[in-house]
């Protein structure tokens, strides 16, 4: 899109928001005005969090786009917290008409509009911090079906949803590399959505990949994100740095004498992108030894849940939906995917969705914390 229109459709947004708030700051002129500049470079800036790959100088393209994203993710929180001052000045109004003297409407209308920036710029802080942070491991404990001795507390470490990019970058994944590497896990999982750019632009800021260790190495998955950044690229460049990807394709690995099949799919949309690279679990399985009842699938999306049961497989290890990322995301999240967060149940199969290892676009996370999942295959309690 180009800017002069999206320009356009930020400024009527920021205009509703500045339209609804900023009467209610009149009782403190210098914040009034402060807020109304505020939106108004936020209005200019916000576009530029998408348009910026268009700069091809650097650092002046990933300047425009951390400035951009910081701005989108402080303009969703001022969005979301007028919508909300809007809903209770209506209740309060509506309250006033039956009893008159039962709240005091200007008060209200002011102090709730003070809370609408303050509210805003204190989550935007909070959530910058949480975003930037090196994830947290969250351990998880999948109990399976006729799992081997020899499997019991197989370990797996998932990163999803890293999206290396502008503001993600060799550092970053570094850190979270380090962090796997330190739980001596039997295998890594890298479920999709790990890049945001060319490997033209981003292939040393993904090098960092190549030092994960594991007992039996680190398989990837494609999520959407590949499929914008030239997923074929991306695959060989994976390849190359000893990441062994699966599309629609297994591999039976053996551990203490024990047989497990790790199986991998291309991401839910990819024929949008490639027809041959559809999606599809029973094409991953097919051929696996049917004497190996654990079996494992990497999907991107959660939504290849279902057919993934079908296909006989025990987990399904996801992500792709963030967690929503930040308030209130999470509660939209579930409209589009079956599972936001965390392990549940489908007919016979376990899913895993993970809130991701990074983020995307705005460096915010605000109740949804990225993680680095740590699972631990057990045996189903008798």
């Amino acid at each position: 899109m180009a800017f002069l229109p999206l320009t356009a459709f930020s400024a009527l947004f920021h205009l509703y928001v500045g339209w609804r708030v900023a009467p209610g700051l009149a009782a403190w002129p210098v914040g009034q005005v402060t807020f109304i500049a505020l939106l108004m470079l936020s209005a200019l800036m916000m576009p530029m969090a998408l348009l910026s790959r268009r700069v091809r100088s650097q650092p002046a393209s990933d300047l425009l786009a951390w400035t951009g994203s910081l701005f989108m993710g402080l303009f969703s929180s001022l969005f979301v917290l007028t919508l909300l001052r809007d809903a209770l000045l209506l209740v309060a109004f509506v309250v006033t008409l039956v009893a008159p003297q039962a709240i005091a409407l200007p008060a209200l209308t002011a102090w709730t509009a003070a809370g609408v920036p303050l509210v805003g710029l204190l989550v935007t802080l909070a959530g910058l911090v949480n975003a930037r942070r090196t994830a947290a491991v969250t351990v998880v404990e999948v109990p399976l079906r006729d799992l081997p001795p020899a499997l019991h507390g197989f370990s797996v470490a998932q990163i999803s949803d890293i999206h290396v990019g502008p503001t993600i970058k060799a550092k970053y994944l570094q850190a979270i590399v380090n962090k796997v590497n330190a739980l001596n896990v039997d295998m890594v999982a890298v479920t999709g959505d790990l890049v945001d750019g060319s490997v033209r632009d981003l292939g040393p800021h993904v090098a960092p990949l190549a030092s994960l260790t594991s007992t039996h190495g680190t398989y990837f998955v494609t999520g959407n994100h590949e499929y914008y950044s030239g997923a074929h690229a991306w695959i060989a460049e994976l390849q190359r740095l000893g990441v062994q990807v699966l599309m629609n394709e297994h591999v039976v690995l053996s551990h203490g004498g024990a047989a497990l099949v790790v199986a991998g799919v291309a991401d839910y949309s990819a024929h949008h992108f490639d027809e041959s690279h559809r999606s599809d679990p029973h094409a991953a399985i097919a051929g696996a030894p049917a004497a190996v009842a654990t079996r494992i699938l990497l999907a991107h999306q959660p939504r290849s849940a279902q057919v993934a049961a079908e296909a006989g497989f025990q987990l399904q290890l996801s992500g792709h939906t963030h967690g929503g990322q930040f308030l209130p995301w999470n509660f939209f999240v579930q409209m589009q995917q079956p599972f936001t967060a965390g392990l549940h149940r489908l007919e016979n199969l376990w899913v895993y969705t993970s809130r991701g290892t990074g983020y995307w676009g705005p460096p915010k996370r605000f109740g949804a914390p990225s993680e680095i999942t740590h699972l631990k295959f057990v045996p189903v309690a008798a």
